[in-house]
């Protein structure tokens, strides 16, 4: 009998893991206001500081408000854009019976520069999140936001704007919901599980980025999931799909232009390779709808035309055996 309470204690304790995020599970674009300094929190490079702001967001038609900490994330973003990838670290008080209960950190995700693509490709950015869901148990859990941001820079003079963002949840809430953890240490490519790697680097292939590596750890965390290491990709606005302005070629990958597509995977089990090219081929439709169904969020209707056209061209690719074989099987890296 006590060896069943146990049992019955342990898989309450997995289903309750495996239980929807109230805030992640939501499809509805949020409403939110913050305000901040870009320059602040970008001139800030130490981790462990969090700026204190106020950040609004409308339940039931009321805008509700809670402090939170706020600081900037990342190197090329911090240095280059004008809005700072951020790093939201919420106040355990402040959240106690909102829908971010339970949540201490998340990344709120803003465009870069000023200019007229901005939003247009911070929607991208989302829909790529949305797209890997679809191929990929693990994944992180995102949510769009309509988001009024209030600039400080002219304390005088605070500029009001309307942006596109979207909040993506922490990694070690991934991995929470996986019954696992995350892995910080360095492991050889192909010592991860190899399932999830081509499916990684298959998906990144697929949006036509280069911009990652599963070894060292950059635009890619590990999970370590019953004993098996998962990559855990995030940071997608270098790839071909998205096109930002401020994309920078790789020039040791002897690529053109960012959206050239390189496999930048490791070499498999052919077998694996033929297994993933399906599960892709059996989501096409889906994908392709899914990319659709945004279509009247864009600004610009021929940045949602080449973002639908794109991902039609990797298919052109999978599609057919001899493209598939060359572009991905044989370009498979060894080292």
């Amino acid at each position: 009998m006590k060896q069943f309470l146990i049992l019955l204690l342990t898989s309450s304790l997995i289903i309750a893991q495996k239980t929807e995020d109230k805030f992640f599970s939501s499809n509805e674009r949020l409403e939110a206001k913050i305000s901040f300094t870009p320059k602040t929190l970008k001139k800030s490079i130490v981790d462990t500081i969090y700026f204190d702001t106020n950040f609004a967001y409308k339940i039931d038609d009321t805008f509700q408000e809670m402090e939170i900490g706020i600081r900037a994330r990342g190197n090329f973003r911090r240095s280059t854009c004008y809005y700072p990838p951020i790093k939201v670290d919420f106040k355990k008080k402040q959240t106690k019976g909102t829908v971010f209960e339970g949540h201490k950190k998340m990344k709120l995700v803003l465009p870069c520069l000023k200019q007229k693509d901005k939003n247009d490709n911070i929607l991208k950015e989302f829909i790529v999140y949305k797209l890997f869901e679809m191929v990929y148990p693990y994944h992180f859990k995102t949510r769009r936001l309509s988001l009024e941001f209030t600039d400080l820079t002219k304390k005088k003079k605070p500029v009001v704007e309307n942006l596109n963002a979207f909040l993506i949840e922490d990694d070690k809430k991934v991995a929470q919901f996986h019954n696992g953890k995350v892995f910080e240490r360095f492991i050889p490519p192909l010592a991860m599980d190899a399932d999830a790697s081509v499916r990684n680097a298959m998906f990144q292939y697929m949006i036509g980025n280069t911009d990652f590596s599963t070894a060292y750890q950059h635009n890619n965390k590990l999970l370590y999931i019953d004993k098996l290491i998962i990559p855990l990709p995030y940071d997608f606005d270098m790839s071909g799909f998205i096109n930002p302005s401020y994309a920078v070629v790789n020039e040791t990958l002897n690529i053109a232009n960012i959206q050239q597509r390189k496999y930048r995977g490791f070499k498999r089990d052919e077998a694996i390779f033929y297994s993933v090219r399906d599960i892709f081929i059996e989501k096409k439709s889906d994908m392709l709808a899914l990319i659709k169904s945004f279509e009247s969020d864009f600004d610009n209707a021929s940045e949602y035309e080449d973002a639908y056209s794109y991902i039609e061209s990797f298919f052109d690719i999978i599609e057919d055996d001899k493209k598939f074989k060359d572009n991905v099987v044989l370009a498979a890296r060894t080292k």
